[in-house]
């Protein structure tokens, strides 16, 4: 009797361990989910595809679809009645994106790291920018279209951008947190996927003979401007849509670092240091809101078909104007860097580069293409703001 009742309690303990488990609440959505988050560690890891992004968006994923707990807010309600009584770690990452923090401070780093220059010596590439802001608005009609609200449809559309941080922040704000995991998902794949996608479509939309079109030196910037012109962009922009501040507000303090030559320290520290960090906990929260739950549905698979439609509008648009204003200066300006109006930055001036080079490999396209690049994370900011204001918020 005794050997029984020990046994007993033996199986009883090892039945409460295996109710415990990972594996006892393993269902097959979060198996699937799991199989994507290797297949985007494969692709940053192994084919090296934004790395810095896909790494930890790729674990918060693995993580939540192994252990839920990890996002839960305290005093959510589950559905089987429960509550929870205390907070995630990721979730405390998550609410920053959530209120913006994490994007701004990710458009500060990316000021600090970037040289104005190019758009200051060639405004023009200002509406090379906004052309690549095509597949924005298309997106948005197309979500009308496909059922989302007028929110959720602006959210989406964003993504048109390849911008994840415009995307996080622009979901927060109008209130679409419980579509901010699969539009950030999608937006920062098809950042990584640049090199895989744009090419197709530039060269779709170009002739050999646009492509091999070489372009004038850039003069050279004074210092001056280069302090000048994140002011001015910022009274500029702010006072006409004050809900950017955030945005182009701290893109543009991290420039002025950058820039003014009295703050290196500040300009090392947001460009490096700080933007890193930020990176490792926007990524992985990021990640960490594909739970199999919330992920595994229909208007995500919406979502992922409105960003490619989006992306590939954007391309085709920034091209197209180039294509005009090629025709327009007599073959002055390439084609090739109207792709680089989304505002995936470097990469998409890179793949300008790279297009460029294999029909004439003496031809140079890199710092002309960084003009439209960075006019575009202007530009998909800007268009957040427009937004904003249709939908009245600050």
């Amino acid at each position: 009797m005794v050997f029984l009742e020990s046994s007993g309690g033996i199986l009883k303990t090892l039945g409460n361990l295996a109710e415990q488990t990972g594996f006892a609440k393993l269902g097959w959505g979060n198996i699937l989910m799991i199989l994507v988050a290797f297949i985007f560690l494969y692709l940053a890891i192994g084919k090296g595809f934004e790395p810095l992004l896909l790494v930890p968006i790729s674990f918060g994923m693995l993580l939540v679809n192994m252990y839920p707990e990890i996002m839960y807010e305290k005093g959510q309600v589950l559905a089987d009645g429960t509550v929870v009584e205390s907070t995630g770690l990721l979730r405390y990452f998550f609410t920053l994106d959530e209120w913006g923090i994490m994007p701004s401070l990710i458009f500060m780093g990316v000021g600090a790291g970037t040289d104005f220059g190019p758009l200051i010596a060639n405004p023009i590439s200002f509406l090379l920018g906004a052309a690549a802001q095509l597949g924005i608005f298309v997106a948005y009609l197309l979500a009308i279209v496909f059922g989302f609200n007028g929110k959720a449809a602006a959210a989406i559309s964003i993504i048109g951008g390849a911008d994840g941080p415009t995307s996080i922040f622009l979901a927060g704000k109008l209130g679409q947190t419980n579509l901010m995991g699969p539009i950030a998902v999608a937006a920062y794949s098809y950042m990584s996927l640049v090199p895989i996608i744009q090419p197709p479509i530039m060269k779709l939309f170009t002739t050999d003979k646009e492509r091999k079109v070489k372009m004038t030196q850039l003069r050279p910037v004074t210092k001056l401007e280069k302090i000048l012109f994140p002011v001015i962009i910022t009274v500029v922009v702010v006072l006409i849509l004050p809900s950017t501040a955030p945005l182009i507000g701290m893109l543009m303090l991290g420039n002025l670092f950058r820039e003014c030559g009295v703050v290196k320290q500040l300009t090392e520290t947001a460009s490096n240091a700080l933007m890193y960090i930020v990176v490792i906990l926007l990524g992985t929260s990021v990640g960490a809101s594909t739970s199999a739950e919330a992920f595994l549905k229909a208007d995500t698979l919406k979502i992922v078909a409105l960003g490619l439609l989006a992306f590939g509008f954007g391309t085709m648009g920034g091209v197209l104007l180039g294509k005009l204003m090629c025709a327009l200066t007599h073959g002055k300006i390439n084609p090739l860097i109207g792709s680089a109006g989304v505002s995936a930055v470097p990469m998409a001036a890179r793949v300008s580069q790279k297009v460029g080079s294999e029909y004439d490999p003496t031809n140079f396209l890199l710092m002309h293409a960084m003009g439209p690049n960075v006019a575009g994370v202007i530009g998909t900011a800007v268009a957040a703001g427009v937004f904003m204001a249709i939908y009245g918020v600050k």
